[in-house]
């Protein structure tokens, strides 16, 4: 399935404006390349578009930092742990900081995976979730 139809899902389901569902898709899509990456090439090599919605939106890039406390302890710890942290807690903070409530955000993060399942091998995406517990609190996966 294309990537426009995951973001014309979010969209939907969460109340969103297509620009900002598209921010949302390529915020969860860069969190899980992140804490997942052998899991989400093979996943983004299933789903077209994914990997540039989630390059275009890259939750470790310089200027999507969360910054503050959170910033500071994430870049001490450094490494693959700072990373993991980092990206979900950036992820996180990023969409806030687009206007999204926590609701909103389960909701694009259940989208995602909901699209994943049905774009690639259903297995993949429960090994993703069971490799990284802090996406389901955080994204409703």
């Amino acid at each position: 399935m294309p990537i426009q139809d995951l973001v014309n899902t979010i969209a939907t389901e969460a109340n969103l404006d297509p620009q900002v569902a598209e921010k949302a898709a390529g915020t969860v899509l860069s969190v899980l390349q992140h804490e997942a990456p052998e899991q989400a090439a093979t996943l983004f090599a299933n789903i077209p578009g994914a990997a540039q919605l989630a390059q275009s939106f890259d939750v470790m890039a310089a200027g999507h930092q969360s910054g503050g406390l959170l910033s500071s302890i994430t870049g001490f710890l450094g490494g693959a742990a700072g990373e993991k942290v980092g990206a979900i807690v950036n992820g996180v903070a990023t969409l806030k900081a687009s206007g999204l409530t926590v609701e909103q955000i389960q909701q694009a993060g259940s989208a995602v995976v909901a699209h994943a399942k049905a774009s690639a091998d259903p297995e993949l995406i429960d090994k993703i979730v069971a490799s990284v517990p802090g996406l389901k609190g955080h994204f409703g996966f």
